[in-house]
């Protein structure tokens, strides 16, 4: 075969893992962004192997009848809502298939009846949390370098696996107000008096990020961030804001002079309001300051708390183990049902979070501990803090580590109640804990409408 080569008529007939679309061409799988089951396109091969093919749209030949209007004018650019051309209902089919595909595919696991997965209530402005970064020039489409359009200065989103392209944003639909209003008073400010777009190629101007976050409570916080500490620009961009949106509950900045953009390791500076606003769920509160995780869903975050609660079937005299608790949301969440809670995260702020939540909610049950999983969760861990009735995991993208997983089968809970956010990595460890434990139940909750992201909650009950 040439090296790139063309199929002139592919029919769309499925959704794979990550959102690709598929067709089938002389035997293989083609997987092809940006197309829906039904849609007939012309592809450019540009990626072969032995058993697939990668590529990408030429042309649309036929539109299918399940396509939709994407309400998002940067549909099919920013990447961010990749899923707007398909009806909600699709999406969230494609996604609980995408559930029972891996587990049964990747782990060969033996299933109970599937539960319908749990659409969200909101599939616009569900969002708490944005994040927006600045460019001196901003990504242009080939229609539009074409037409000579000038690359103007940038604050959005990263075009997808491009570090240094940014997609400039007039309108996103993912987050509610103020956030778009924020946004663009920043970038109408910063131009308006010349501040120095950063460019993180050449490591030059002043203008990094952005970051929005709103909670359900109504609180809003914005933090700034800048490439280095110009007292007089920082003070003016930071009051205009302020004079602006004198509802924003917390004002801050981060002043950040290394070559990427991580603030886990910054120290976020207070302008003005408190250093942190409030979530709220089930009478419970919860602390949030600049670098605290919290579900980027808020209302969705709760329908999925519900069914971790459910599944570990408290009666309030179990020991519970939450695994890679992050700010010990889930952890508190459950521990007015059990008689003692341990949350492990290897965070040192989150786990400080975590702590002051249960103070904050009164909670006198709960022991938090910060460190490397595999280093904290030993046998002997165990023998210290008791051994649990029932473990609850949400680990990251990556999964468990193996290390833990033994502790875990040697700790043997009643209960295993495993929160993922790739069931792909979920049906691989769960594989691992299949001799020792049966899978009865699986809820699939969708965190995020529009993308092929997919949350899944499995309960797990020792043999």
């Amino acid at each position: 075969m040439k090296k790139n080569f063309t199929i002139e008529r592919l029919a769309i007939t499925d959704i794979a893992a990550e959102g690709k679309a598929l067709g089938h061409h002389d035997g293989k799988v083609v997987f092809v962004p940006g197309a829906v089951p039904g849609d007939v396109v012309e592809v450019e091969v540009r990626n072969k192997r032995r058993r697939f093919l990668e590529g990408r749209i030429v042309s649309f030949i036929e539109f299918s009848d399940m396509r939709i209007e994407p309400v998002c004018a940067h549909f099919g650019i920013c990447g961010g809502c990749k899923w707007q051309n398909l009806p909600y209902p699709e999406q969230l089919r494609f996604k609980q298939q995408q559930v029972v595909d891996q587990l049964v595919r990747i782990g060969h696991l033996e299933l109970p009846e599937v539960r319908t997965i749990l659409g969200s209530g909101e599939t616009l402005f569900y969002r708490n949390k944005l994040e927006f970064t600045f460019a001196p020039r901003r990504w242009r489409t080939a229609e539009e370098m074409d037409a000579g359009m000038e690359a103007t200065p940038a604050l959005g989103f990263h075009i997808p696996g491009m570090f240094d392209k940014i997609l400039d944003i007039e309108k996103c639909w993912l987050q509610p107000d103020p956030s778009n209003e924020i946004r663009l008073a920043v970038k109408d400010y910063c131009l308006r008096e010349e501040y120095e777009f950063y460019d993180i190629k050449a490591h030059t101007g002043l203008m990094r990020n952005v970051v929005v976050r709103t909670a359900s409570t109504g609180e809003v916080m914005v933090i700034v961030v800048f490439a280095a500490s110009d007292e007089a620009k920082i003070a003016g961009l930071l009051d205009h804001i302020r004079g602006k949106f004198p509802d924003i509950t917390s004002l801050m900045y981060i002043v950040n002079e290394k070559l990427n953009d991580s603030l886990g390791d910054q120290t976020a500076i207070l302008h003005s309001g408190r250093d942190h606003i409030f979530e709220q769920m089930e009478g419970l509160r919860f602390k949030i300051g600049a670098k605290s995780f919290y579900q980027t869903n808020s209302a969705q975050a709760y329908e999925l708390y519900k069914v971790v609660r459910e599944f570990a079937g408290l009666t309030g005299t179990e020991t519970v183990y939450d695994l890679y608790t992050g700010t010990g949301t889930i952890a508190n969440f459950v521990a007015g049902d059990a008689a003692m809670v341990v949350g492990v995260e290897y965070v040192d702020e989150a786990i400080d979070d975590a702590r002051v939540n249960s103070t904050l909610n009164g909670i006198t049950n709960t022991r938090f501990f910060a460190g490397d999983m595999r280093r904290v969760m030993t046998d002997d861990f165990v023998a210290q803090n008791g051994r649990p009735d029932v473990i609850i995991l949400d680990p990251p993208r990556a999964g468990v580590d193996g290390p833990v997983i033994d502790v875990i089968l040697r700790a043997a809970p009643q209960t295993i109640v495993y929160v993922s956010c790739n069931p792909a990595t979920q049906a691989r460890d769960l594989a691992l804990m299949a001799e020792n434990y049966e899978i009865v139940a699986v809820q699939p909750v969708d965190m995020f409408p529009h993308t092929h992201h997919v949350e899944n909650v499995v309960k797990l009950i020792k043999r």
